[in-house]
């Protein structure tokens, strides 16, 4: 027997750990970047040479007993407890050298996109052109406090313990990298730029602040703008500004209803217990609102209801359009009855709600008590599509001290241009408020956490539905098919091929394993309790492969998807990103993004390949596990018209009767016809043979005497 393992040996049995038994509901890190040494400076000081030479002269007693310290959970518990249990001093903030080293590692950048400059500053030594010129160009850094921990939203900005004790009860332990920027901003902007303001810089403490978040998806942003929503809200009430009725103060606005959906089912999650009413807008459902004094300049949009955004517009818009008129028309007749919503906080849709302002006065009507707009994927809203619907709420909430949050995982630079055009014209409610944008990581890229894959299927559509099979069935997959485990989604460019591709594989999973009930497509020609039931049969385990459009990709937290494959390549960048952030949410590890790419879809391929170039680059992956270079050098580079019909229309050869998915071959699918054909054919004769014969007065009954 060995003597060195007997004596290294334990004398009481390590219990197994709940971790190890099955796996936990929530990562224990749900942050996607926490580099603790990026942003410190390495400098050698006396005080460390000092201490590591006294370490080095001291000699260690392997036998002596252990210190009595007091660990290092408690040591931190303590400095959370909230002042009023402690009855001492409010806990110290971070110094300016902390702070810069919290939102380094982090990877978070704040920027000041709106001037405010002081007056004292204006006054300086004239400059050279080039120099002023550049210096214009630059935009101002803004370093606020962050949120280490859950704790301090009690201990440091004294928000309601209720919303705390909700927090726990979900399992939030440590902050995501939006909710640790932007909560202290949001909470109490006043403490969190107590620091932050560079010299020059004079900003106003009494207006809320407006913010333009661009972060990755599954980070959390959906609990970001609710906690200080409900937050303001609680404490207008305690404070007596405002009466313990319902009145509306929050407006959050998003592209499709099933985003909206579940913001709302989030919000009723964060505010129980709370009195806080958070409403899903519905059709014929009817609001507090003051009539206008003045004829609304927007909305006079084409489309109905935003039910998709601008990278989907040409199928799901046309479809869901019809279907959203016919029911407006059945609930106009029944909403004239209904008795009015009391809400704190509205999610709707952007036409569904102006609707209602416009519908039966000549002026819109007004929300003069709404203190909060929410933009939720904001580059959609402002895009030029739903643009104008977006604005007619916007100009409809006319409160002095209204605060504009906008909140996206993709942001061009012409949204920022005209977002900072908007807040800071002379009609705006909030032209003296600061607006400040955060970037998380990289901008407009994908989740560090998700693997990428680039797939070439052939020149034609039926290696993508060969290498499809292939993908369901494990067992026949080659080494260069990555592993991906069930259930994932499928992303497809219209609506008729989304059916065409159910059709054609909806027999095969067994029927022991569930058949057909395994496999479903969602799609905006659905209603919307079809819609809302095949999602929740999909969160539920009960649909492992899903397909669907453009219609699912932003904002839905589906936490169980292992994997997401584009059958067709996305229409844009964006549309990439949003795509993936299906799969690798909340810092899950092991979600695989794969692409199907023919030869029809290289000339579209290059920004997809640099998004993921990009991507694999920030999460640290070195030029072997990603693209290779050969491929990247040989893409061609996406022309500005390609680029542009590709976001409108796709890929041309998808659409319209070539958009059927099948391995039958031309040939075959020729004679098949020919047969229909045939067929129907002779079924015509048939019918047309009985008034021949009575004319020939052969084969046909006797019709009686004529007179």
């Amino acid at each position: 027997m060995d003597l060195l393992k007997v004596l290294s040996r334990g004398t009481k049995k390590t219990p197994k750990s709940a971790d190890t038994l099955a796996p936990p509901s929530k990562p224990s890190n749900p942050q996607l970047y926490h580099d603790a040494t990026r942003g410190v400076k390495r400098k050698r000081n006396e005080e460390a040479l000092n201490v590591a030479s006294k370490d080095d002269e001291q000699d260690i007693d392997f036998f002596a007993p252990p210190e009595n310290k007091k660990p290092a959970a408690a040591a931190t518990a303590t400095q959370d407890i909230p002042k009023s249990s402690q009855g001492g001093p409010s806990p110290q903030l971070l110094d300016q050298d902390e702070i810069r080293q919290v939102l380094r590692s982090h990877r978070l950048k704040f920027t000041l996109l709106s001037k405010h400059e002081n007056e004292k500053s204006k006054v300086k030594k004239p400059k050279r052109k080039a120099q002023v010129q550049q210096k214009g160009k630059e935009k101002k850094s803004l370093y606020p406090q962050p949120l280490v921990s859950f704790n301090e939203l009690r201990s440091t900005y004294n928000i309601s313990p209720r919303l705390v004790e909700n927090l726990a009860k979900q399992g939030f332990r440590l902050p995501t990298e939006p909710q640790l920027a932007t909560l202290p901003l949001l909470i109490d902007s006043s403490l969190a730029l107590r620091q932050a303001l560079p010299e020059g810089l004079e900003m106003p403490t009494d207006k809320p602040v407006n913010l333009l978040a661009v972060a990755p998806t599954g980070s959390g942003k959906t609990l970001s703008f609710l906690i200080p929503i409900v937050n303001a809200i609680l404490r207008r009430r305690a404070g007596g500004a405002q009466s313990k009725g319902h009145t509306l103060e929050a407006l959050v606005i998003a592209p499709t209803r099933e985003l909206a959906h579940q913001i709302v089912t989030e919000g009723q999650r964060l505010s129980e217990g709370t009195r806080v009413k958070i409403v899903g807008f519905k059709k014929g459902m009817r609001i507090t609102a003051e009539a206008g004094t003045a004829e609304s300049a927007h909305g006079d949009s084409a489309l109905d209801e935003s039910d998709n955004e601008s990278d989907s517009k040409s199928e799901d818009a046309a479809n869901s359009n019809e279907s959203e008129e016919e029911e407006e028309e059945e609930s106009e007749a029944d909403s004239a009855n209904r008795p009015v919503t009391k809400a704190d906080i509205l999610v709707t849709t952007p036409m569904l709600l102006l609707n209602f302002l416009k519908k039966g006065t000549k002026s819109k009507r007004t929300l003069p008590t709404v203190r909060s707009i929410v933009l939720d994927e904001a580059d959609v809203l402002l895009d030029p599509l739903f643009r104008d619907q977006t604005l007619g709420l916007v100009s409809s909430c006319i409160h002095e001290d209204l605060q504009f949050t906008c909140w996206s995982a993709t942001m061009g630079s012409n949204i920022e241009a005209f977002l900072l055009e908007t807040l800071s014209s002379p009609n705006s409610n909030s032209s003296t408020a600061p607006l400040v944008r955060l970037v998380v990581g990289l901008k407009d890229t994908a989740v560090p956490s998700v693997n990428h894959r680039l797939l070439f299927t052939g020149d034609n559509e039926r290696g993508k539905l060969y290498t499809l099979r292939q993908l369901l069935h494990p067992s026949s997959s080659s080494s260069t098919i990555p592993d991906m485990r069930l259930p994932f989604l499928v992303f497809v460019q219209t609506i008729e091929r989304a059916t065409s591709l159910h059709d054609e594989l909806k027999f095969e999973f067994p029927a022991e394993a569930g058949g057909s009930s395994r496999i479903a497509t969602l799609h905006s020609s659905l209603s919307e309790y079809a819609r809302s039931k095949i999602i929740a049969r999909f969160r539920a385990g009960e649909i492992w492969v899903l397909i669907t459009t453009d219609l699912l990709m932003r904002g839905i937290d589906l936490r169980g998807v292992n994997g997401v494959i584009n059958y067709d390549i996305p229409l844009s960048a964006a549309a990439y990103v949003h795509r993936v952030g299906r799969t690798g949410r909340a810092g899950h590890e092991g979600g695989v993004a794969v692409t199907f790419y023919t030869k029809e879809d290289l000339p579209y391929l290059k920004n997809i390949a640099n998004v993921i170039s990009l991507s694999e680059k920030q999460a640290g992956k070195g030029s072997e596990e990603g693209i290779p270079k050969w491929l990247m050098d040989a893409l061609p580079k996406v022309k500005k018209e390609d680029r542009k019909k590709l976001k409108e229309r796709g890929v041309e050869s998808r659409r319209g009767t070539k958009a059927q998915v099948t391995t039958k071959s031309a040939w075959e699918r020729k004679r098949e016809n020919n047969k229909r054909g045939a067929i129907a054919g002779s079924k015509k004769r048939k019918l047309e043979e009985p008034e021949a014969g009575n004319d020939n007065g052969q084969d046909s009954e006797w019709g009686g005497l004529d007179d």
